[in-house]
């Protein structure tokens, strides 16, 4: 199986790029969003892949990070949700939102990606939760308070403090990003006063 392409960009297309390997074109299916990052024709690229064979096709999935390959995978561990959905979610999120999302069971934000309706949203927020701690990335250090706050388990002082960042008209992930680092320097026994106060110093960084 192919497990990374490292060549040049002969070509972009709509939902895919044509990676040149010593003048073998390969054929690899992205999603929008890794398409943006890409450069242009004829510049370098390295793709992490993921091979897909059935009996009537053979299809190569690429993604500039181990980590987006991980989180396509997981996604489709979900009942009705199969590799142009994965795509969707990963063209309209990337995996440290997704975990973001996933951990405050906001399926609001993964209701966004073309083709993922809400009982579909409704299943990745649920079925995934536990999982999604492994593939957070850079929203590791905040998932464990972003999921107690998602599932209504949170200290008061924090839930007030995110409802009270929220009401000022920052998005839910902004607020608990913030209530996050807020509990940090303000230790667990600030109340919520001290956590809007250190919060909104964190936004306005």
């Amino acid at each position: 199986m192919i497990g990374k392409l490292k060549g040049t960009i002969d070509e972009i297309g709509d939902d895919h790029v044509l990676v040149d390997v010593h003048g073998v074109c390969y054929e690899v299916f992205c999603s929008s969003r890794a398409l943006s990052k890409m450069g242009s024709v004829g510049e370098a690229i390295i793709l992490y892949i993921e091979t897909y064979v059935r009996e009537d096709q053979f299809k190569l999935f690429g993604f500039l990070s181990a980590l987006e390959r991980e989180w396509f995978n997981l996604l489709q561990s979900v009942q009705g949700v199969g590799a142009k959905v994965a795509l969707a979610v990963l063209s309209t999120l990337t995996p440290s939102e997704l975990a973001n999302a996933i951990a405050l069971q906001d399926k609001t934000s993964i209701s966004r990606a073309p083709g993922v309706g809400p009982k579909v949203a409704m299943r990745l927020v649920t079925e995934l939760k536990n999982k999604a701690p492994a593939f957070a990335g850079e929203a590791s250090a905040n998932l464990g308070l972003k999921q107690e706050i998602g599932e209504g388990v949170a200290s008061a002082p924090v839930a007030d403090a995110v409802s009270a960042l929220t009401n000022l008209g920052y998005s839910r992930d902004q607020a608990a990003n913030a209530v996050a680092a807020a509990l940090k320097n303000g230790g667990e026994g600030a109340d919520s006063a001290k956590l809007i106060r250190l919060g909104l110093k964190e936004l306005a960084r």
